[in-house]
């Protein structure tokens, strides 16, 4: 589908809900989605995180698809689809008025005006309100410091980690700092995908020589997903020449991904080695103090006003990403604008455990089971002591699960697996966590897995 048409039917379902829902639920769950791609009648609609998604499909899916097939009668059925960088259509006039002026909920909405900066920097994102933690106290003081002596210290800082963990801010609130700092830099933030069209389209215009100087001017660049140059060829050749030219010059740049370089598929050695070559630094996922301290960070900036308890709850309960939370805290606020109160902890637990925690319906047998038919092997051999490579790793994402969807204890996990020490579990237990960011046949395997355990309910 081709984009102007792709923002034409999504501008179109957004007016229909504007006149329908109220304001506080537009700004909260419509306002940053956009239509992925359409194909055989199926409508793939970009959303933040799975709060969202879950609200989508449970309260507006039905008048969604109608408006839909007001556009086009042949769809047929729509998917969300969660997304790490939404760009949000222009909003008319009437919606822009809307957005501006509603200082409660200053999330989102305001993105798109912020965004049109030289630079393409947000200036909300800053060191100040970055939340730093054990999970990501190396990437943050990289970042920093880069900011003091750039080209000289770390370079290139190459940051990664997964979806949602916060690299786009601390590069964004990196690049701010530099032009704080210094004033009459050429800073420049931009993604891969959005580097990659720029190639193709200075190629189509004939003007490729000025696109690379303008890059080449650069005393601060910052790109963000550079997983995305793997199998771009021309792409990446443009770009080889680039980082030379700015690492000669001693100018900085700051690289982010969602997982090391050598993890990058289809991305020759020269780069992985450029990539390596100054600092790396990874952001893994918030542990429950930081978790806690970044709800309360959000809280306050959202003005909304939570309970200790409810703030401890969501933390423990939502453990994969910053995003996920702000998703979480979104939702909470949607419920106190609705209703005028905020909710009780009750209120709070009753509706995680029915919209949001649909996996806390499964059990200890169902997860074995599970695995076991996965890797086509016998549940019980899961419970003997074997050595066998086919027997350990069926036995430890086993574990893993148990672990981190069941939410059971290492020392009853050990004792249900023939009385094992709980040493053993958390061995297990951190060895796939760690496997997972590295081995991507591992993380599909329990992606696929969940997705049988979940998808069957």
């Amino acid at each position: 589908m081709e984009e102007i048409r792709k923002e034409k039917i999504w501008r179109k379902v957004l007016g229909e809900l504007e006149c329908v829902v109220s304001k506080a639920n537009f700004s909260t769950w419509f306002q940053n989605t956009s239509v992925r791609d359409e194909k055989n009648g199926i409508v793939f609609i970009n959303v933040p995180n799975s709060f969202t998604k879950e609200w989508l499909k449970n309260k507006y899916n039905k008048f969604i698809l109608g408006a839909l097939r007001k556009t086009d009668p042949l769809i047929k059925d729509i998917e969300y689809t969660i997304c790490d960088k939404i760009n949000p259509i222009p909003l008319k006039k009437s919606q822009r008025y809307y957005s501006l002026n509603n200082s409660s909920d200053d999330a989102q909405l305001e993105f798109n005006e912020i965004n049109q900066t030289k630079e393409s920097l947000n200036p909300r994102y800053d060191f100040d309100n970055f939340v730093v933690g054990a999970f990501n106290e190396l990437a943050h003081a990289a970042a920093v410091a880069v900011t003091k002596n750039p080209g000289t210290l770390y370079n290139p800082l190459f940051i990664y980690g997964g979806v949602g963990l916060g690299k786009t801010h601390l590069l964004q609130a990196a690049g701010n700092a530099m032009k704080k700092n210094n004033p009459n830099f050429k800073i420049k933030y931009i993604t891969s995908e959005k580097f990659a069209n720029g190639i193709v389209e200075s190629i189509r215009n004939n003007t490729t020589h000025t696109f690379k100087e303008s890059f080449k001017k650069c005393d601060f660049l910052m790109m963000d997903d550079v997983q995305f140059l793997a199998g771009k060829t021309k792409t990446r050749e443009e770009f080889f020449h680039i980082f030379n030219t700015l690492y000669e010059d001693n100018k900085q740049i700051i690289f982010s991904s969602d997982r090391p370089p050598r993890s990058i598929p289809d991305l020759e050695e020269r780069l992985k080695s450029r990539f390596e070559g100054g600092m790396m630094a990874d952001i893994s996922e918030p542990e429950y103090e930081s978790r806690v301290a970044i709800l309360k960070n959000k809280a306050q900036t959202k003005n909304v006003d939570l309970p200790n308890e409810t703030i401890e709850y969501i933390a423990s309960m939502v453990k994969s990403n910053i995003r996920e939370l702000e998703g979480a805290l979104n939702f909470l606020s949607a419920q106190f604008k609705l209703l005028g109160k905020t909710l009780s902890f009750k209120e709070t637990q009753d509706i995680f455990e029915k919209k949001f925690l649909p996996k806390k319906k499964i059990t200890f047998n169902k997860i074995v089971k599970t695995v076991a038919d996965f890797y086509e092997t016998n549940e019980q051999k899961l419970f003997k002591k074997s050595r066998k490579k086919e027997d350990v790793l069926p036995r430890q994402i086993a574990m893993f699960l148990l672990r981190e969807d069941f939410n059971a204890s290492y020392p009853y996990i050990g004792q249900r697996f023939s009385g094992r020490d709980h040493t053993t579990i958390i061995y297990a237990y951190e060895k796939i966590n760690k496997n997972m960011k590295s081995d991507s046949q591992i993380e599909n395997d329990i992606k696929a897995i969940r997705n049988i355990l979940y998808g069957s309910q």
